[in-house]
């Protein structure tokens, strides 16, 4: 089965800069950032017409703006915006705030390889927990949408740089800087999209699975970095299709794949960030000693949480857990702690962002450590998706910004 294919990639013939937006999961609990957003695109074509930030979804209708969102993808086919690179990879480059440059090759994902539920044997595997109950306004939206603009970004475990060194660069087809802080993004089509395909399709050689891991028993070929919940709304929304079409067009129904972000996990610009836990709306008096309480069974020299509120700081150690365990009783103390207590959890990216928010009136949060890269795959393999909003790659600036579309009707 070849997994990564090239693809029909939709690119705008239109000022990017206006373009490109981030991904609609970041920055929830900042809408200044979206405000600013929306002055700056205005009426000029953008994804941000394309999609409802998440930090709005309190103040907008999402059914009448799912009707908006798939009008504009349609005015921007019918009009003349989308230019269409057929049976195309992209390799960019993605230089980051800090100087440093991610490199990705997009393509689009064989979704029969993909599924992320807890036991499965996929060769394309969650790395985190899906919530199902987000996937049904997603595989709506999906059902109705004519374009995908995929936020999706996908690990592969390539120590050799096997793929990367197959992707020459073609013809430029962007260069620009990004709105708000993304730093900026370089895209060539891919010169050779059969050399890349064949290299690609290595990574799923049982000798080398071996090597990597020991065992190709339950080996991960490709594993999830960003748009988990996306891609999963797109499989299930797949296998609704499969229903209603003969077996005869599988292989060419759009809705078989998803377009998606290839990145090679061993790329020094990778670096996984927590994502912190703050509560809002609490009574956070109690929070520091009753956290210290939570955890007294496991205190002792290991990873350190920084517990934050208004009333001051207080750094534990804990060990005998893995990282996941650890994220996950941090859930289950915050969870506890609303339910006593009052507030909401919300999800922080970035060590300032979340000092900031806990600092503040009726707040408290929780300081994460890092995860280390290289337990990503061994880990998922041996104990399955870590919990829910364990990682980041990178900060909320740093993630995926929409840019290339595919048609999936």
């Amino acid at each position: 089965m070849q997994i990564f294919k090239p693809a029909d990639i939709l690119l705008p013939d239109c000022d990017m800069h206006k373009w490109s937006v981030v991904a609609c999961d970041q920055f929830t609990s900042e809408p200044e950032y979206w405000r600013s957003v929306r002055e700056l695109v205005g009426t000029a074509p953008s994804t941000l017409h394309m999609m409802l930030p998440e930090a709005e979804l309190g103040e907008k209708d999402p059914e009448a703006e799912s009707v908006k969102i798939n009008a504009a993808m349609q005015e921007y086919l019918d009009s003349g915006v989308l230019k269409c690179f057929p049976d195309s990879y992209i390799y960019l480059e993605r230089t980051l705030q800090n100087g440093m440059v991610r490199r990705g090759i997009v393509g689009k994902f064989d979704l029969e390889a993909y599924d992320w539920r807890d036991g499965t044997s996929s060769l394309i595997r969650a790395t985190e927990f899906t919530v199902e109950d987000r996937l049904p306004p997603r595989v709506k939206i999906r059902r109705n949408a004519p374009l995908e603009m995929p936020h999706i970004m996908i690990f592969m475990d390539d120590a050799e740089n096997m793929v990367f060194s197959a992707a020459k660069k073609g013809e430029k087809v962007y260069d620009f800087k990004l709105m708000q802080g993304g730093g900026s993004i370089k895209g060539w089509l891919v010169s050779d999209v059969n050399e890349l395909a064949e290299a690609a399709e290595k990574l799923g050689d049982e000798q080398l699975l071996i090597k990597k891991y020991g065992s190709a028993d339950n080996a991960i070929v490709f594993a999830m970095g960003d748009g988990n919940h996306s891609l999963a709304a797109a499989k299930r929304h797949w296998e609704e299709v499969k229903t209603r079409i003969p077996e005869s067009e599988y292989d060419s129904c759009p809705a078989r794949y998803a377009l998606a972000e290839l990145v090679n996990i061993h790329d020094e610009s990778i670096a996984f960030e927590p994502i912190h836990k703050v509560i809002f709306d609490t009574d956070p008096s109690a929070f520091i000693e009753e956290a210290k309480a939570f955890f007294a069974e496991n205190s002792g020299d290991g990873r350190k949480i920084r517990l934050m509120t208004g009333e001051g700081d207080e750094e534990i150690s804990i060990s005998g857990m893995t990282i996941g365990q650890l994220i996950g009783a941090c859930e289950d103390f915050c969870k506890g702690y609303t339910e006593r207590c009052g507030g909401y959890i919300d999800y922080i990216h970035g060590d300032e962002q979340c000092t900031e928010m806990s600092h503040r009136s009726g707040c408290a949060g929780i300081l994460l450590p890092r995860m280390e890269k290289s337990e990503l795959f061994t880990s998922v393999m041996g104990a399955g998706p870590f919990p829910k909003k364990s990682f980041s790659i990178g900060h909320g600036n740093d993630k995926r910004y929409y840019l290339e579309c595919r048609k999936i009707r």
